[in-house]
């Protein structure tokens, strides 16, 4: 099996592992998750209805306002979020829905996480280290 390691910078430290989940689009908060299923709901997204828990979030960016960072904050002690998250661009609303959901996670990767990362790889998140290893699907 092909590996590949990204490396990058820390937003919220830590260690998650499981399979990518990538989202080509951005991703809002209010009006586009749900906190009570653990998905994106906003209609022609994606990933919408794709449970997000304990995939590795692979996205560009956030939009929007602090939705995202309530809805990251309403998932974790109902325990339906993401292991963890890269990002291509960080900004605050993302950091902070990633702090406050205590989701391991990094940002401003040496390569593009959309063109290095599919669907189904498996991803080692050592969020701490600022690396990623990339076990593509066979």
């Amino acid at each position: 099996m092909k590996k590949i390691v990204l490396k990058g910078r820390k937003v919220v430290g830590g260690y998650a592992e499981g399979e990518a989940l990538v989202s080509r689009q951005e991703i809002s908060g209010f009006g586009s998750m749900s906190t009570e299923k653990g998905l994106v709901s906003e209609p022609n997204h994606e990933i919408r209805g794709i449970p997000l828990k304990d995939k590795i979030l692979v996205f560009p960016s956030t939009k929007g306002s602090a939705g995202f960072t309530y809805v990251f904050f309403r998932m974790k002690p109902l325990g339906i979020g993401p292991k963890g998250a890269i990002i291509r661009r960080m900004n605050s609303t993302s950091g902070w829905g990633f702090v406050f959901g205590n989701v391991p996670s990094v940002t401003d990767l040496d390569q593009d996480p959309l063109e290095v990362i599919a669907t189904g790889d498996y991803i080692k998140l050592y969020a701490d280290k600022g690396i990623v290893e990339v076990t593509k699907k066979a």
